[in-house]
């Protein structure tokens, strides 16, 4: 099950996993709305009866200001998304998995781990999947639910280039620098840790958060 705002985005990834050889279905979700997050699972379990492994991987980010000057605007909208939506998710995740157990992904950031500097309301958001992530591991692992945080560095998506990016050029080359790696992360290297927890390969690994920045946080 594909879940995106918009169906345009959403349509374009189930044609790729279809061309694949796979088979996906898109359905439209806000994350912001519980009851949009209820019915995505609802969904799921009617067309496949069963919820093994979900990735809560929405996610925001604003151009960098103060913390002065950030706004309650910006400080809730950041919330909203970032937080707020993993729990409304988890919510209606939790009580489909707890017959069978699963695995749960949940997009945080190497901003959940240290301060940003202009990103007050981004890296509180940040922390709290983390939190959040801990807190539901410690209650589900006795139903065989496993629950960790995907903590990505600088990746080259829309969220760091293009026209709806927060971030600018010099932010973007600070960033670089700062990595031992000296590069922008790829989508696809992100994705590949996300298989690895979903997998049963990772059958001991719950509650933790798994950095892939390039050596960023180093």
């Amino acid at each position: 099950m594909v879940a995106d705002r918009s169906e345009a985005v959403g349509q374009e990834v189930v044609q790729l996993i279809e061309q694949e050889g796979g088979q996906a279905f898109f359905h439209t979700l806000d994350v912001r709305s519980d009851e949009s997050c209820a019915a995505l699972v609802a969904a799921t379990l009617a067309r496949y009866g069963q919820l093994d492994i979900a990735f809560n991987n929405a996610g925001v980010f604003a151009a960098p200001t103060l913390t002065e000057d950030q706004g309650l605007d910006l400080w809730q909208r950041m919330l909203d998304v970032n937080l707020t939506g993993v729990f409304n998710c988890m919510v209606h995740e939790l009580r489909a998995m707890k017959e069978r157990g699963g695995s749960i992904i949940n997009t945080a950031s190497v901003a959940g781990i240290s301060g940003t500097y202009g990103a007050a309301a981004y890296t509180a958001s940040k922390h709290g999947v983390i939190g959040l992530t801990r807190s539901a591991a410690l209650e589900y692992g006795k139903y065989g639910v496993r629950i960790n945080a995907l903590c990505p560095g600088l990746i080259e998506t829309p969220m760091t280039v293009g026209p709806d990016s927060g971030f600018n050029e010099k932010m973007i080359n600070a960033g670089v620098r700062s990595s031992a790696l000296r590069r922008q992360g790829r989508p696809e290297e992100m994705a590949e840790m996300v298989l690895w927890l979903a997998s049963d390969n990772s059958s001991y690994a719950t509650g933790g958060h798994f950095v892939v920045d390039g050596g960023l946080s180093a």
